[in-house]
């Protein structure tokens, strides 16, 4: 089995797992607005157990339970989204991307509520069940659709600003409340923009390359530290990156 089907088979199984406390898991806080629930920690501890039965010499880094990095390193979110998955919302999922030597390499995410598998490798392309993922031909920023990502790690004054500069271009703005999911939406077409002035590396390892599988463009997320510190992260489709990068102004596309 290959990386790329033993990531998609992982996914698959753990977001079918998740599912089963959706609306109902017990929850805790981690901090402000930082939802844990006791699925996350099972799903993780389940995703974790898997990669070092495969692969014992790799490293795992996930939100719960943390790591450290290394020449190969698998990055997962056993729930991305959840705070809707919590309050029963069907907008989230689990997220395990693959990186080599700092190169996103392979990632799946896997919606349970709406079964859809989204898939990624590096020169192989992008999938959403059996279907070919391509991002947005829109090249007109008034037509476009951006979702800001937010998080109390940047302060309410930039993020509305961002906000402004994006609805000042004429976009329409969104936010649903899962970064992964946001970027699959990238890569399928169904928005033009994804942003966040600070995103963790396991909301977005494999949304990454989602998007640029699919012909998008993302700035350089894992330069420095990033996948240990997270970084800011601008997801585009190809018509509209350096326009919407400059509205954005948060990072500078790759």
């Amino acid at each position: 089995m290959s990386r790329l089907a033993f990531c998609r088979q992982l996914a698959q199984e753990a977001g079918r797992i998740a599912h089963t406390g959706f609306g109902t898991s017990p929850t805790s806080m981690k901090g402000r607005h930082d939802v844990l629930t006791e699925m996350d920690r099972a799903v993780e501890r389940h995703v974790r157990a898997a990669i070092a039965a495969r692969y014992p010499d790799d490293a795992v880094i996930g939100e719960e339970d943390g790591g450290e990095p290394g020449e190969r390193v698998w990055i997962i979110d056993p729930i991305d989204g959840t705070a809707n998955y919590a309050r029963g919302i069907a907008h989230y999922c689990v997220s395990i991307g693959y990186l080599e030597h700092g190169v996103p390499t392979v990632g799946a995410l896997h919606d349970p509520s709406h079964d859809r598998l989204y898939s990624a490798e590096r020169g192989q392309g992008a999938w959403m069940n059996d279907v070919r993922l391509a991002v947005s031909p829109c090249a007109d920023i008034g037509a476009a659709t951006v979702e800001c990502g937010w998080s109390v790690r940047r302060s309410t004054a930039d993020y509305l600003a961002l906000v402004g500069r994006v609805m000042h271009a004429g976009c329409a703005m969104r936010r649903s409340g899962s970064g992964a999911l946001g970027l699959a939406d990238v890569a399928a077409g169904r928005i033009e923009a994804y942003c966040e002035m600070h995103i963790n590396s396991w909301d977005c390892a494999a949304g990454i390359l989602l998007v640029t599988e699919a012909g998008g463009r993302v700035n350089d997320f894992f330069a420095g530290d990033a996948i240990t510190a997270g970084n800011a992260l601008i997801a585009t489709n190809h018509a509209l990156g350096d326009e919407l990068a400059r509205v954005i102004d948060i990072a500078e596309l790759a």
